[in-house]
């Protein structure tokens, strides 16, 4: 009986660490834009990263048919998205504050960071994204053009001002 465990948690081990070798690079990669930290510098991507393997590893035997892939990735932005209501003292997914570093996604709020992440990143229908995070899909829709919005006009530059009919015709 001990023999036949230890055969088991040896094989559950392996298959994890194979689960590990061939998708931690995407997940970090996932975790690091939804942090918007520098890649070769990203300590809460690697914590959210750590943390949510930690539980897919807790839950590996449950998953059964599941994808460990789509279970990482869910605590992922779950715990990303607990960390944004935390860290920011707003409602959920407020505005963050302004950062440095952390290229064009650290001036999109956590919430449009997550959405388009999940969305145009991974791939994830809006549906999936909406039941994730509580949001209708219109709504999701809406978050994701927004971000993308931001993202394609360049900082600091406004849109001209619409001058009124009379001022536009009379020049």
């Amino acid at each position: 009986m001990r023999e036949r465990r230890g055969t088991q948690e040896h094989r559950r081990n392996r298959d994890f660490e194979a689960f590990v070798a061939g998708a931690g690079g995407r997940l970090l990669h996932t975790a690091t834009l939804l942090t918007a930290e520098a890649p070769d510098d990203n300590p809460r991507a690697r914590r959210l990263l750590t943390l949510a393997l930690a539980h897919t590893y807790a839950c590996w035997d449950r998953l059964r048919g599941d994808d460990p892939y789509d279970h990482a990735r869910e605590d992922l932005a779950a715990r990303f998205a607990h960390g944004a209501w935390h860290r920011y003292r707003t409602l959920p997914f407020g505005r963050a504050r302004p950062r440095t570093a952390g290229g064009a996604l650290a001036r999109l709020t956590p919430r449009q960071r997550l959405v388009l992440v999940l969305r145009l990143y991974e791939g994830v229908a809006e549906e999936q994204v909406g039941a994730l995070l509580g949001l209708p899909d219109d709504r999701v829709r809406a978050v994701c053009e927004r971000a993308a919005a931001t993202l394609l006009r360049p900082p600091g530059h406004r849109a001209p001002a619409v001058r009124p009919a009379k001022e536009a015709a009379a020049s």
